[in-house]
């Protein structure tokens, strides 16, 4: 429902700007400014846009959290957007959207209403039981090869699929229920 407010509410007011701004100013002025405007955002949202995305590049070299950068990021596309949409209030709120301090601000108040209750794979958990391991019954397949510590002589290149078979760990005995999983020797 709040999106459809958005919706209605955004073209009206920027109906009633155009209106207001063309009835002060002329026509031709008024569409100048709004001609201006997409062409200064462009060029802001492309100077800060580089350096966002430098700064998420050096979060992901240095290890530390993205969410930030990303979250500044995103907001810079989208005042990018809102400058590139003509009227006066979407440019308003793109323009706001530029200053690094008014997306800190944006980014303190959406914080407030955000709650992380559990970090990893979202994918993986949403809609299965919490106890229970995310990938199917906790079971990990795998091959292994032992390695002496000794080093090895060299040897003249072999026939590999024939060594790979003698390298086939034992199978498990029995049926369900039985000790061990045919990994360990008893």
């Amino acid at each position: 429902m709040r999106l459809f407010a958005l919706f209605l509410v955004v073209p009206i007011i920027e109906i009633a700007l155009f209106i207001q701004v063309g009835g002060l100013i002329g026509l031709w002025p008024t569409l100048a400014i709004v001609v201006l405007t997409a062409v200064a955002g462009t060029l802001l949202m492309r100077s800060q846009g580089a350096h966002a995305w430098r700064e998420i590049q050096r979060s992901f070299q240095e290890m530390r959290d993205p969410t930030g950068p990303l979250a500044h990021g995103v907001m810079i596309l989208v005042a990018g957007m809102l400058l590139l949409t003509p009227g006066f209030f979407t440019d308003t709120v793109g323009v706001l959207l530029l200053i690094p301090q008014v997306r800190a601000a944006v980014m303190r108040q959406v914080g407030r209403r955000i709650t992380v209750s559990r970090m990893g794979m979202a994918s993986a958990t949403m809609g299965r039981d919490p106890h229970r391991p995310p990938y199917g019954d906790g079971v990990i397949d795998g091959d292994y090869v032992v390695a002496d510590d000794e080093p090895r002589p060299s040897r003249p290149p072999v026939d590999l699929p024939s060594e790979i078979d003698d390298l086939q760990p034992p199978r498990p005995s029995g049926g369900p229920g039985t000790r061990g999983s045919g990994w360990t020797r008893h």
